[in-house]
């Protein structure tokens, strides 16, 4: 090896380490791809949020339609919650017939919402607002749609009853109420008498002998739209024009039809469900009564259609409480209390017997909901169980 050689040979090189960052260099082309990568993902779980929280709200704004129709009419949901848990705390003690209204209210929005009370606890702060302004949503938009149903229904109906030489217009509010002749007479407080010119004047000059108010019930809430003085009980919520109002709202517009009929059907839900079906061939829409399985008329769907059928008959363009000197909610809360706050066992059993002509006149003479375990208890097929255990208890005690 010659000396320029060896001295190539010992010359002494840097050692080359590795990169420990770890970092390998990769193209701009191969970063640019993974970014999108990683925003289409980002994307994929913004979407299944959002579909989540969709799902959410249509929910909560489908179950909310029934409060409205079932609860509470007037009082919003917060309301209604914080005074349940005051009375919680509280107690029931010193209450007023306006908190058991309330409370009585709560128990059944929480009855046809039986998910609602734990959800209450389980949801932040954030979410359960959200979920009750959802479930309010669903409310409103409930009654403004039976709202405009009972607008056109109404009017046909009083057109075809009634023959008045002015026909109702369902498209002018404003030609309704103490304006139109029919619509004024059924209006009226049932203490005066509709045909004394007296009480018209006075009721159009608005004199102070002629307050109308929630106070009194209208002529449209009797039978035959006619009150006894002297019995002002008699016949009351009775009448043709809330029978078919209520089936307009809770069965189906064209049920209402059968207002005259005793209840004469096996089943009403069902008859009208399988004639559409005959009828069209198609998956015909499922009403109220349906979806939240009702077969028995109560106490607050009868005073929302009261409240709704009112509300039609009178000028008044939009929904509010106020209507000059008659108070909505004051009038719903009357309705409730005629069933729910009754002075003693004996109007007690006339409030059922009205309430069961009720569920007749809607839902037929089907009454599969009262076998409860008691009442198929006292049957013969169960008395006959017993007996023959009975008797083979006693043959076996005698061996």
């Amino acid at each position: 090896m010659s000396a320029s050689e060896a001295d190539h040979h010992n010359e002494s090189y840097p050692l080359a380490l590795p990169d420990i960052s770890g970092v390998v260099p990769t193209s701009t082309e191969a970063r640019a791809k993974c970014r999108i990568a990683v925003l289409e993902d980002e994307l994929e779980n913004m979407k299944q949020e959002r579909r989540g929280k969709q799902r959410k709200t249509t929910f909560y704004v489908s179950q909310g339609r029934v409060i409205h129709h079932m609860g509470i009419l007037y009082t919003n949901l917060e309301d209604l919650i914080a005074k349940n848990d005051r009375r919680y705390k509280e107690g029931s003690e010193g209450t007023t017939p306006e908190h058991d209204r309330l409370q009585c209210g709560y128990i059944i929005v929480t009855q046809v919402l039986p998910w609602l009370h734990e959800r209450l606890g389980q949801l932040e702060v954030d979410d359960c607002q959200d979920m009750l302004k959802q479930l309010k949503r669903g409310a409103d938009a409930a009654r403004s749609d039976d709202t405009s149903t009972l607008k056109d229904l109404i009017a046909t109906w009083i057109n075809e009853h009634f023959h008045p030489p002015s026909l109702l217009n369902s498209d002018d509010k404003h030609a309704h109420g103490f304006i139109h002749n029919v619509c004024r007479k059924l209006l009226c407080p049932s203490e005066w008498n509709w045909d004394d010119n007296r009480v018209k004047a006075g009721i159009r000059d608005r004199t102070l002998d002629y307050i109308v108010s929630e106070n009194s019930w209208p002529l449209f809430l009797y039978e035959n739209y006619t009150v006894k003085l002297d019995n002002l009980e008699q016949g009351l919520f009775k009448s043709k024009i809330l029978v078919q109002a209520f089936k307009a709202v809770f069965t189906s517009p064209s049920s209402a039809r059968e207002a005259d009929r005793d209840g004469d059907g096996a089943d009403i839900l069902e008859n009208n469900r399988c004639a559409w079906q005959q009828l069209n061939q198609v998956k015909v829409k499922t009403c109220v009564a349906s979806i939240i399985n009702m077969r028995k008329v109560t106490p607050r769907s009868l005073a929302y259609v009261v409240c709704q059928v009112h509300f039609t008959l009178s000028n008044i363009s939009s929904w509010r409480t106020i209507d000059t000197d008659f108070d909505y909610e004051v009038f719903w809360s009357n309705v409730v209390d005629f069933f729910e706050n009754v002075p003693g066992p004996v109007t007690q059993q006339r409030v059922n017997h009205l309430l069961e002509w009720w569920t007749r006149k809607i839902f037929g003479k089907n009454h599969r909901e009262d076998l409860t375990p008691e009442v198929v208890s006292q049957m013969s097929v169960t008395a006959l169980a017993e007996q023959r255990k009975a008797l083979e208890d006693a043959t076996f005690d005698s061996d």
